[in-house]
């Protein structure tokens, strides 16, 4: 049997099982009101024709009640992206969630936003704090490293607009995450970019996520143009991370963080790895055997599999045509979630800690592996990273088996490391 023709027990459960997804609606498009260097969709306007119109209230009600239907669980979480969520204003988010209201049929419905934190004030705060919103805030770094890449549309800088949103979501009582992206920059400072998120900004879960993307110089356009690396003229972003950099700056947040912090700080790369080690379903898609099940919806109604896959021959369908239900159950959609696994050289399946990595994200395999097949180009640092994090990671197993504390881990790897 071909590895493309893999079909395990696992899947066909999976497919038996309940229809339980989830989306990444992106209401305004890719319209943002900052110009982020290493920003992969920015580029989605040419793709749709230059200006991108915004998600209307016919369309909104039509994604909400769609959305609900398809999913056979008790609780459907919606998760409002963009570009730039905010820019539909007030009014549209009130409107959604009284639709969700409308068509909730006795599911718990929750609401997650990802947002640049520039336009955020006291009266988008009571409505998170209100509605029991977790917000996603975009924040690199510290300040050289955030202002860096994250600016304007004049090139100005964002860091201290970003940090006033910080200080207003802990008054105001908003819950949120952090959302950090790993760049060239952040190499050989995994341990003083963590420290800042955890004792300046305060951050109780943290995210961090390699950027490593490919571009092509546009006449016309101000910034490159981020293609696939098979594009003419492909050249790495300067602003893309290293294998081996991505590999220390996450052991070095690890000793950071399994010294003093383990159950008092949630690192969703950590929660993930230490979920791989258990055995159960590891929360992040990247990290899954099989992806696809956290579908992109757009402003007009179409649908792709993954947020990274928004071109013109990963289009699943639009919802104006074809329900999220039928799109979800789609062979279109089930083979582009199995091929993660399928597509993976025969030296990934052997590795030792396949079990852990899953091949990563599909976006990263930029390398071709021995048989042909494409392998993560960030393969080097994950396997350090997997390698170092070991030892802990089974401490912390046992731990959970025996219906103990993960956060034992603490005194282990301060013996571990000399310090005790």
């Amino acid at each position: 049997m071909k590895n493309k023709d893999i079909f395990t027990f696992r899947d066909a459960e999976k497919q038996a099982g309940p229809v339980a997804f989830m989306t990444m609606v992106k209401p305004a498009g890719s319209t943002c009101n900052l110009d982020c260097h290493y920003c992969y969709y920015l580029d989605k306007a040419m793709q749709y024709g230059g200006r991108q119109a915004v998600m209307s209230d016919e369309l909104l009600e039509l994604y909400i009640r769609q959305y609900i239907e398809a999913n056979e669980v008790e609780t459907v979480q919606f998760c409002w992206h963009g570009g730039e969520p905010l820019l539909l204003g007030i009014d549209f988010f009130r409107r959604a969630m009284a639709l969700q209201a409308k068509y909730a049929d006795g599911k718990r419905i929750e609401n997650t936003l990802q947002t640049n934190g520039t336009l955020v004030d006291e009266a988008w705060c009571d409505l998170f704090a209100a509605n029991n919103f977790l917000v996603g805030i975009s924040l690199d770094g510290p300040q050289e490293i955030h202002d860096a890449f994250r600016v304007t549309k004049g090139g100005r800088p964002t860091f201290e607009r970003v940090m006033q949103t910080v200080v207003m979501f802990r008054r105001r009582g908003v819950e949120f995450n952090t959302l950090s992206v790993v760049n060239r920059l952040s190499e050989g400072r995994g341990a003083e970019i963590y420290r800042f998120f955890r004792d300046e900004v305060r951050s109780r879960y943290m995210q961090f996520l390699p950027a490593v993307e490919h571009v092509v110089d546009v006449e016309g356009l101000h910034r490159p143009l981020i293609v696939s690396p098979e594009h003419e003229g492909a050249r790495l972003a300067e602003w893309s991370v290293t294998a081996g950099g991505y590999g220390r700056f996450l052991c070095d947040i690890f000793d950071e963080w399994v010294l003093s912090d383990v159950g008092q700080i949630f690192v969703q790369m950590f929660d993930a790895t230490l979920a791989q080690w258990c055995g159960v379903q590891p929360g992040v898609c990247s990290m899954g055997e099989t992806c696809g099940d956290a579908l992109v919806v757009e402003h007009n109604g179409d649908v792709y599999s993954c947020d990274h896959f928004v071109y013109p021959e990963y289009l699943l369908g639009n919802i104006r045509q074809t329900t999220l239900a039928e799109i979800y159950r789609s062979k279109r959609r089930r083979d582009f979630g199995l091929a993660k696994r399928n597509a993976l050289p025969a030296e990934c399946l052997r590795c030792k800690y396949y079990f852990a990595c899953r091949g990563e994200c599909p976006k990263h395999r930029f390398e071709t592996g021995s048989d042909g097949c494409r392998k993560n180009t960030l393969c080097e640092g994950l396997y350090r990273y997997f390698r170092h994090v070991e030892p802990y990671m089974e401490y912390m197993c046992e731990m959970l088996s025996k219906e103990q504390s993960p956060a034992w881990v603490i005194p282990f790897a301060r013996k571990r490391m000399g310090l005790m």
